[in-house]
C-alpha cells in the first residue's frame, strides 16, 4: 500500500450553474494542467459531490444539495505554493463573483 501523502492542497468550490460547463472545460483543460506542472506538485485529481451534504453548525443540522466540486493536489510541500510557476497559474479570475471557495493546505498528523 502507498503510503499516505504528508501535504495536501484542497480546493472546494460551489459553483454557480450558469457557469459551471465553463468552468469545468477551463479547469479540466487550462488550470488542471498548469497545476499539476508547477513544481512540487506531485498529483492531482478532481471530485464531484454525489447527493446532499450534511451540514452542522452550532449543534444544529441540516442538509444542501448545492454540488460542490473539489480538487485534491498532493504537494511536496507548502513552499510548493510559493513558486513563481504555482503563483502565476493561481486563481480563477474570471469565475470570482461565481463561485463560493475554501482553499488550504493539510499537514499530516
Amino acid at each position: 500500500m502507498t503510503a499516505f501523502p504528508q501535504y495536501l492542497l484542497i480546493v472546494s468550490a460551489e459553483i454557480d450553474g450558469a457557469v459551471e460547463a465553463a468552468w469545468n472545460q477551463w479547469y479540466d483543460e487550462e488550470h488542471l494542467p498548469q497545476a499539476l506542472a508547477c513544481p512540487g506538485v506531485l498529483r492531482g485529481s478532481r471530485y464531484v459531490s454525489a447527493g446532499d451534504a450534511s451540514l452542522t453548525r452550532d449543534g444544529e443540522k441540516s442538509q444542501s444539495s448545492a454540488k460542490t466540486y473539489m480538487a485534491v493536489y498532493e504537494l511536496s510541500g507548502p513552499e510548493a505554493l510559493d513558486t513563481p510557476e504555482f503563483m502565476e497559474m493561481r486563481g480563477w479570475y474570471q469565475f470570482t463573483d461565481k463561485i463560493t471557495a475554501r482553499t488550504q493546505v493539510f499537514q499530516k498528523l
